[in-house]
């Protein structure tokens, strides 16, 4: 009877301990900073300028597990720091230009989003102080206004080498994979994904381009085409092309 009691016990200890090991996380964030105090133009999503400029600067790094490998790159969060002393309620909202961690933290916001989780502009000296702060946060949805857009990266060599970034999707939508039509062969050809929000293909179809994206929002995943060609066939590095289809 004893040694079934114990038997007893340690399976509900066994059965506990996971529970215990989650409920003991506590998402964290901190910060950088750049001379302007907005992002930086080397992100790992391979943004570029836009990865610095985007929404007024309130841009994040991010940990592994929120990265995707680049699938996340553009997600909006809405971070809000715990301590009611100090944080908003409202707390800040990023978009996701970059991959990395630092002392256990999910988002690294630069200086002026960060600065944005004090409850006034006078209490954001104490959250600097800290360094890192814990934090509550959501997925949110992107509303950048115009449609999603495609630039073509500037180590891109016509005809030999295409690679493209992927920017401005709105909703809370992830883009988990890019896909080139060829005429001749009435066949979609996939994209690689590079890094980031960068997808490259060798030896590209000749002509005008369209382009389908798998996508990804909440448990629906689909794909979605524009109904014009999104790249010219005289493409040139570094061009932005915006194309017909808007993501909400």
């Amino acid at each position: 009877m004893v040694f079934l009691q114990y038997n007893y016990a340690f399976l509900f200890i066994v059965m506990l301990l996971p529970m215990l090991c989650y409920s003991s996380y506590v998402p964290k964030a901190s910060y950088y900073s750049t001379p302007d105090g907005m992002g930086t133009s080397s992100g790992a999503c391979g943004y570029g300028v836009y990865g610095k400029d985007v929404n007024n600067g309130d841009v994040c790094t991010a940990s592994r597990r929120l990265y995707k490998n680049g699938a996340a790159c553009g997600a909006c969060y809405q971070v809000r720091c715990k301590d009611k002393e100090l944080c908003s309620e409202e707390g800040a909202k990023v978009v996701l230009t970059d991959s990395g961690e630092a002392h256990g933290t999910d988002f690294i916001l630069t200086h002026r989003a960060y600065a944005k989780l004090a409850k006034q502009p006078y209490m954001a000296q104490h959250l600097f102080a800290k360094g890192v702060v814990e934090v509550e946060y959501r997925r949110v949805s992107c509303k950048y206004g115009g449609n999603l857009m495609v630039k073509v990266h500037e180590h891109s060599k016509n005809p030999h080498y295409l690679a493209i970034v992927v920017m401005n999707q709105g909703g809370a939508t992830d883009i988990l994979g890019v896909e080139v039509y060829e005429e001749e062969t009435k066949e979609w050809i996939s994209m690689r994904r590079a890094y980031g929000a960068v997808f490259d293909l060798w030896s590209p179809p000749s002509g005008e381009l369209k382009v389908r994206f798998l996508t990804s929002a909440g448990t629906e995943t689909k794909w979605v085409e524009s109904d014009n060609a999104v790249i010219p066939a005289e493409w040139k590095a570094g061009i932005t092309i915006e194309t017909d289809i808007q993501l909400s």
